[in-house]
This record gives C-alpha cells, sequence and structure tokens, in this order.
C-alpha cells in the first residue's frame, strides 16, 4: 500500500472558497458580513509582531507574539476598530456569548 497524499499533484489545484486566501494563514484578506457590519478580515502569520500580545475578544484570553491569527476590523472603521482573533474564535463568533465574564483579578486590555 502507498503512502496517502495530503498535497494536490503536479498540475491538480486545491479547492478553496471564493474570497478567502489561499494557505492556512498566507495570503490576501477577506471581507465577511457579521452583526449586519461587513468586516475585513487578514490573516497574520505573528512572525511579523515578535513581542507584541493582544487579547482575543471571542475567548478573552491573551494571542502571544509570534502565533498566527486573524485580524478583523469593521469595513469602514478606523486603526482602532482592529481586533485580533483566534482563527476558531473568529470562526465561533456567531455560536458564543456576547458578554464574556473576567475573573476581578484579570487585566483589562
Amino acid at each position: 500500500m502507498s503512502p496517502r497524499r495530503n498535497r494536490p499533484r503536479g498540475g491538480e489545484s486545491p479547492d478553496h472558497r471564493p474570497g478567502t486566501a489561499p494557505g492556512r494563514y498566507g495570503g490576501g484578506g477577506a471581507t465577511e458580513s457579521w452583526q449586519g457590519e461587513e468586516w475585513s478580515v487578514r490573516p497574520v502569520s505573528g512572525a511579523s509582531a515578535q513581542g507584541k500580545r493582544y487579547r482575543c475578544p471571542g475567548c478573552d484570553q491573551e494571542i502571544p507574539s509570534g502565533i498566527p491569527h486573524l485580524v478583523a476590523w469593521p469595513e469602514y472603521g478606523g486603526i482602532d476598530d482592529r481586533r485580533h482573533w483566534h482563527k476558531a474564535c473568529w470562526n465561533a463568533k456567531d455560536r458564543r456569548t456576547t458578554r464574556v465574564q473576567r475573573s476581578r483579578n484579570a487585566p483589562r486590555y
């Protein structure tokens, strides 16, 4: 029995949805509709943000430096409206509760 091929062969192209970036975290961004607004969503490799930490609004957990994630902002928002999300949290944003409860001693950033 020959091993399973995970990559497409020479002339084949991988299947992906239109409007999404090819690859796991590479390429450009996409526009998605959420909460009645258009959002720009861009994958970030995390390598360019060494030393920076972000807090995911989906799970309220910290995204450590160097971890791939997504940046999302309202289509007509400014730089201050950008939010860094875990990829899984962004995909599950409609299934999460609207208010995340923090512990008393958790930082508020």
